[in-house]
């Protein structure tokens, strides 16, 4: 997200507007059919390669702006850029002027990147719910082995993470903002104290 931080709305907005032409190897394939192009800038939220606390505030971003897409004439577009060598990135056409007046759009694009120049967290509570989704996921990648050596109840992966919440917080740890990996010797400990059957 663009750093506007001690920047004043007109200031930010004079700078945003028309930022896609200083793009190095880009073309911005939907200037052709504005015909305010240069009243329109391009934000990017994340990327294929995106951490946790990235893919939450693009959720947060995504949600301020979506009232500015639903019209006829929308300020704000959606835009998702793909290349073969790097994979996508996603972010948003932001209408900054119109009729040579800041839009709405622009005004919550700013503000909430005020708040992230402040804050790197848009959302707690959904950041949380992010590293914990993915906390399950990776233990259920981690337990590859042992899922199949052993009888496991539906909801295993809660399980185990909140045994290793108690009992080894270390190996529940978020790590590189790609959430927890436990070893698989701490899930060894998590199944034989959850008491969960081994099978031939």
């Amino acid at each position: 997200m663009t750093d506007f931080h001690n920047i004043d709305l007109d200031g930010c907005a004079r700078t945003a507007a028309g930022n896609w032409r200083t793009f190095g190897s880009f073309c911005w394939h939907r200037a052709r059919d504005l015909d305010d192009a240069g009243d329109w800038a391009v934000f990017y939220t994340h990327h294929r390669d995106s951490g946790l606390l990235d893919q939450s505030n693009a959720k947060q971003i995504a949600k301020a702006l979506q009232p500015f897409t639903d019209r006829d004439d929308p300020d704000v577009i959606a835009e998702h850029h793909k290349h073969w060598a790097v994979g996508w990135i996603d972010g948003f056409a932001v209408r900054v002027f119109r009729n040579g007046q800041v839009t709405d759009a622009f005004r919550t694009y700013h503000e909430l990147a005020q708040r992230l120049a402040d804050h790197s967290i848009l959302d707690e509570e959904d950041y949380c719910r992010e590293e914990y989704e993915c906390a399950l996921q990776n233990i259920g990648e981690a337990a590859w082995r042992l899922k199949h050596s052993h009888a496991l109840p539906e909801g295993w992966e809660v399980q185990v993470y909140s045994w290793l919440a108690d009992h080894n917080p270390a190996a529940v740890e978020n790590k590189d903002d790609r959430g927890c990996f436990p070893r698989e010797k701490d899930l060894e400990a998590a199944f034989r104290a959850l008491r969960y059957v081994q099978v031939d």
